[in-house]
């Protein structure tokens, strides 16, 4: 495995997007990899507009869809916190929630919302099975949190992997696919449909998989924070994280997504909610005490419960919030699924736009990002 970290990139990357893409039957599995319940969706309240604001393109609302995750911190954040509003004036914005990818792009194709943070795969599958014409990438988000985490009494080294039961959050999921692809570089053999092999792959939702390692029925799993944390928090090991087996350590975890008809209705909105998502990057990497703070306050208000500090803080230090969206382990991704003989080659040119991000980031005297060669032409 180091011999080929360039194809690390690669290699890494086809765990994550063989899931999104793995095959029709998987398909809806692999958007649900950044899901961790249900595929509900539940609308929150607009932010609060400021007496006499202006609006943008004379829109009324700007319809957000993100996640209650982590992962998703700079929309949990810049929400909360009014930074997305302070940039579009008097046009509201509305938040909605999603616990799986599926229920976001249908939210999306549906035009129940605008604008969505979202993961690889699920932008990959919303992209590619309409033809290239739904949506488009703007901008990065996330990259990072995801971890291999295991029982210390039973494995030791990554060679003890071997033999054991490892669960990942679903079938054809990113994790799932990033584990295989990891089983595959170390030679072992594992059937992936079924999991059985030189590793038992445990399919495990993430709601349950920390009573799964406290019943002993998996020696570790494969998965995304805040799960990792909380498998640490009794008594797991971290054996592994995912972004040493990139490079410069780095793969997108969230990107932005949104509607190419809203794109095109309405360029200077978009323009004004990456604005927001650039200064709410910019504000959670200078304050990441209260960054912190400010996620699990919006996440206590989703869900009802804060993380409690044990699994928060190790959590949110294994995540990197960054413009980028790493176009080139989108691509990586789709190159492995396809490698593996779980997608037809995809068509990915045109699934980014990032001349509105990048004239955001120009504006804020910062470098522009790169869409790989898939940016619309």
């Amino acid at each position: 495995m180091p011999a080929s970290r360039t194809s690390g990139l690669s290699r890494a990357a086809r765990r994550r997007t063989l899931t999104a893409v793995a095959a029709l039957p998987l398909l809806t599995l692999a958007l649900t990899s950044c899901g961790y319940g249900s595929e509900k969706a539940e609308s929150s309240d607009a932010t609060e507009v400021a007496a006499g604001a202006e609006k943008i393109d004379g829109l009324d609302t700007v319809k957000i869809g993100y996640f209650p995750n982590l992962t998703h911190a700079t929309a949990l954040v810049g929400i909360q916190n009014g930074l997305f509003q302070k940039e579009l004036g008097g046009t509201k914005v509305a938040g909605s929630t999603f616990n799986a990818g599926p229920s976001e792009i249908e939210a999306l194709n549906a035009d129940s919302i605008d604008i969505g943070f979202i993961g690889p795969s699920p932008s990959i599958n919303g992209y590619t099975q309409t033809d290239g014409k739904s949506l488009r990438i703007i901008g990065g988000s996330a990259s990072g949190g995801v971890k291999l985490v295991v029982n210390p009494k039973k494995i030791k080294t990554l060679d003890d992997v071997k033999g054991k039961r490892i669960a990942t959050p679903q079938l054809g999921n990113t994790q799932d696919v990033a584990f295989l692809n990891w089983v595959a570089e170390k030679g072992w053999k594992v059937d992936a449909q079924s999991g059985k092999g030189d590793v038992s792959v445990v399919r495990t939702d993430n709601k349950i998989t920390p009573d799964a390692y406290k019943a002993g029925s998996i020696d570790g799993a494969w998965v995304p924070e805040p799960t990792a944390s909380k498998l640490v928090a009794e008594g797991a090991k971290v054996l592994l994280d995912e972004s040493t087996l990139w490079p410069d350590e780095k793969f997108v975890i969230t990107n932005i997504i949104v509607s190419q008809k809203f794109l095109k209705a309405h360029p200077a909105v978009v323009e004004a909610v990456l604005r927001g998502s650039v200064k709410t990057n910019a504000w959670i990497n200078a304050n990441e005490d209260e960054a912190k703070a400010a996620a699990n306050k919006a996440l206590e208000k989703l869900s009802g419960k804060a993380l409690p500090a044990e699994v928060l803080d190790p959590a949110w230090k294994s995540l990197r919030f960054t413009d980028d969206p790493l176009a080139a382990t989108l691509q990586s991704e789709a190159d492995h699924a396809v490698a593996a003989g779980l997608l037809k080659k995809p068509d990915l040119n045109g699934i980014y736009d990032l001349g509105p991000l990048n004239k955001v980031l120009k504006e804020a005297g910062q470098p522009e990002v790169s869409d790989a060669g898939l940016g619309v032409k």
